[in-house]
């Protein structure tokens, strides 16, 4: 499975702009013979929290809709990365994902909101798990912050995740937690890790990128790019059961004591 990494640099509450941006990426990802093209956290608006009521995509329509038809037109799946949303009620943080057919696979809300980016001032935490197939592989998807919880991670796994998809809009001054806890993820968890962070800035952060993929081992497939652009990597899903059965973690965990 060829991923593509699309590190793009948000333009603040602009949503053509961006939406222009990302039609141009899949294209170009998709001419490269990727199988999966990745995009970042809210890249439809970016951080414009205090004007979702302009700028928010209702009921996630209109990104539905193009994602759809990019998949399609491409023949490629997108993991949506995430965009703003506006709902029956309220606004929420939403990844969706198109397979090839321009289905829309999975749509799910970020469950654990940002307190130091003011999300819970803003927007809806959301309540379900994201579980989906790509070329008939398992994966999952969380958002950003979602990282930080392990156990939200590991319930993923357990129900089947092969792959997990991390789209984010982390901030420079703790991209090295970014990295180290990518890395954790992957090998505790036994599974590829895609993250992807953009680039640029807002009014109130840096970001500096270092998307990453990482293999069941702990293998950095892509790390430390601080510039726009698409980034590739290569995945073997075999690897995911050579590593499994080397040190059965699963096998050996004591659910007896710790759920």
């Amino acid at each position: 499975m060829k991923i593509a990494c699309v590190q793009m640099n948000i333009v603040y509450a602009e949503p053509e702009v961006n939406f222009a941006a990302v039609e141009e990426y899949t294209q170009k990802a998709a001419k490269a013979g990727a199988d999966v093209v990745v995009f970042p956290e809210m890249w439809n608006t970016g951080y414009a929290l205090a004007q979702l009521s302009k700028l928010a995509d209702v009921d996630g329509e209109e990104t539905k809709k193009r994602l759809s038809h990019l998949a399609k037109s491409f023949n490629v799946n997108i993991v949506g990365g995430s965009v703003s949303t506006k709902k029956a009620d309220g606004y929420y943080n939403t990844m969706y994902v198109a397979d090839r057919s321009g289905r829309i696979a999975a749509e799910y809300d970020k469950a654990h909101l940002f307190k130091l980016m003011d999300e819970h001032l803003f927007l809806e935490a959301g309540q379900h798990k994201n579980l989906f197939e790509l070329d008939t592989i398992k994966c999952g998807g969380i958002i950003c912050y979602d990282l930080r919880f392990p156990e939200w991670f590991r319930t993923h796994i357990l129900s089947g995740a092969k792959i997990m998809f991390i789209p984010a809009e982390w901030p420079q001054a703790r991209v090295d937690h970014w990295r180290l806890l990518l890395q954790a993820r992957a090998i505790e968890n036994q599974c590829y890790v895609v993250a992807v962070n953009r680039v640029g800035s807002d009014p109130n952060n840096l970001f500096n990128g270092h998307s990453m993929v990482i293999a069941p081992w702990g293998d950095l497939l892509l790390s430390s790019q601080s510039e726009a652009g698409i980034y590739y990597a290569d995945l073997d899903l075999n690897e995911v059961e050579r590593v499994r059965s080397t040190i059965p973690i699963f096998q050996d965990r004591r659910t007896d004591l710790y759920e």
